[in-house]
């Protein structure tokens, strides 16, 4: 069995119009892409044990210093002229002489040749295959030289846009806007695009390839179940109820995951003068990211999931959802926003210095209502919502906090011969800023909006 893994090279430039085709460099957007690219060939073990060719081409250089680990064996490492080819023929004979003690071989080269090849060798190619893309192709066989026409299958496929939510943002360029000041009657719109822009990140999030594909959508189940919830208490209706607590289970489902992906990005942060202990967290951390990840995505993958989101956009597309919302005024909407005032208020009020944290993280979610709702108001100021947002920061802070002090114990708990007093420095520095902001958010006091 051989694999073959076809990396097309990142974004090039056209600006120096002097330049012979084989000089030309990357551009800016393929300098961009080289990290995504990277991360997604490593996560899916492009590497591995493969031995890497390169065009001699300028832009298939930078491609592949961009995209290999740092610790990637030089000897698996070439760059070949004759992979600087446009003529999937001359490629085909390129790859049928390589030894056969090679199992797995990645080519960094040029179009069409690249995607040629995958047509001649795949039965399901790809119809294209972008700058900065890759493909992956089981192929039967000992031999390199015995190729043969539709013999391989298509493992993996992914283009920029799949792992990369940056690459996936230039094809959404219209973001999901919240409503604007007046639009009330608008809230149907805002609330299927919402639901739109969640089948859009589903196959990303899936992959799990680039983390941002989860945070932006966890934002737009939140903001969904937000508007939902607005709707529900200003118009005193019952019929969200049931919309209300898929959202929030769906959401619920990632939060871990979120966690994990947050606290791996911190590491660096949290260690930065030690090595050892940053790689212990990261494969422990890791570990349980992973785990996470395939749980979400079979639970994206399933019936139920597709049946509750059919559900959701039934109930905003229908005409008893938007009778509801064509009946809601600006007035109804600020006595929702000065009740939950009040009851923030006396929250704020009753906490003591010895309050479990759970009551902080209540508070937090009340800020969070309180600012959707004040997003449905007309006459909202400005200045109210940036207080607000300010506010939500330092809850946020002192939830992320909690959060990292919890993981840490855990990892504690099930390494707990692995570096314990580099651990416990840890957990004492992040205790002490969690102390901090506990007592910057006490000395803050309720809020006096409008």
């Amino acid at each position: 069995m051989k694999h073959l893994f076809l990396i097309r090279h990142a974004k090039s430039s056209w600006a120096d119009e002097g330049l012979a085709d084989r000089d030309r460099p990357l551009n800016n957007r393929g300098e961009q892409q080289l990290q995504p690219l990277g991360k997604a060939l490593q996560r899916l073990a492009v590497f591995q044990s493969s031995d890497v060719f390169a065009s001699d081409a300028t832009r298939a250089r930078q491609t592949a210093r961009g995209i290999l680990p740092a610790d990637f064996p030089s000897d698996r490492f070439h760059i070949d002229p004759g992979l600087y080819t446009f003529d999937f023929k001359r490629l085909l004979e390129w790859l049928k002489k390589q030894d056969d003690g090679i199992e797995r071989v990645a080519i960094i080269g040029h179009n069409p040749a690249l995607q040629e090849l995958a047509d001649w060798l795949a039965k399901h190619a790809p119809m294209a295959l972008p700058t900065a893309s890759f493909l992956h192709i089981r192929l039967p066989g000992k031999h390199w030289r015995k190729l043969d026409k539709n013999s391989g299958s298509l493992e993996h496929f992914l283009t920029p846009r799949n792992y990369s939510y940056r690459e996936f943002e230039r094809k959404h360029r219209n973001p999901i806007k919240r409503p604007a000041p007046g639009a009330i009657t608008d809230l149907p719109a805002t609330l299927q695009l919402q639901a739109e822009r969640l089948k859009q990140l589903e196959p990303g999030v899936i992959l799990g390839l680039d983390d941002e594909f989860l945070h932006q959508y966890r934002i737009a189940l939140r903001r969904s179940r937000a508007l939902a919830e607005a709707i529900a208490e200003v118009s005193g209706t019952t019929r969200l109820r049931p919309a209300v607590a898929q959202l929030k289970r769906h959401a619920r489902a990632t939060g871990r995951l979120r966690d994990l992906h947050v606290f791996l990005a911190e590491l660096p942060t949290l260690c930065p003068e030690n090595p050892e202990l940053r790689a212990a967290l990261e494969t422990w951390a890791g570990s349980k990211a992973a785990t996470r990840q395939k749980r979400l995505a079979k639970r994206l993958g399933s019936v139920r999931y597709r049946n509750s989101l059919h559900s959701w956009e039934s109930e905003i597309d229908s005409g008893k959802f938007r009778k509801l919302v064509s009946g809601l005024s600006g007035g109804d909407i600020r006595k929702a926003i000065l009740k939950r005032l009040r009851s923030f208020n006396r929250g704020t009020a009753e906490l003591l210095h010895t309050a479990p944290d759970e009551d902080f993280h209540k508070l937090r979610k009340q800020l969070k209502r309180i600012r959707y709702l004040m997003e449905l108001d007309p006459g909202a100021r400005k200045q109210d919502l940036k207080t607000l947002r300010k506010r939500q920061d330092l809850y946020g802070r002192f939830q992320d906090l909690h959060i990292q002090l919890e993981l840490l114990e855990q990892f504690r708990k099930d390494a707990p011969e692995t570096l314990p007093e580099a651990v416990a420095g840890i957990i004492d520095l992040i205790g002490q800023e969690k102390a901090d902001t506990r007592r910057q958010i006490l000395a803050m006091g309720g809020l006096g909006l409008g």
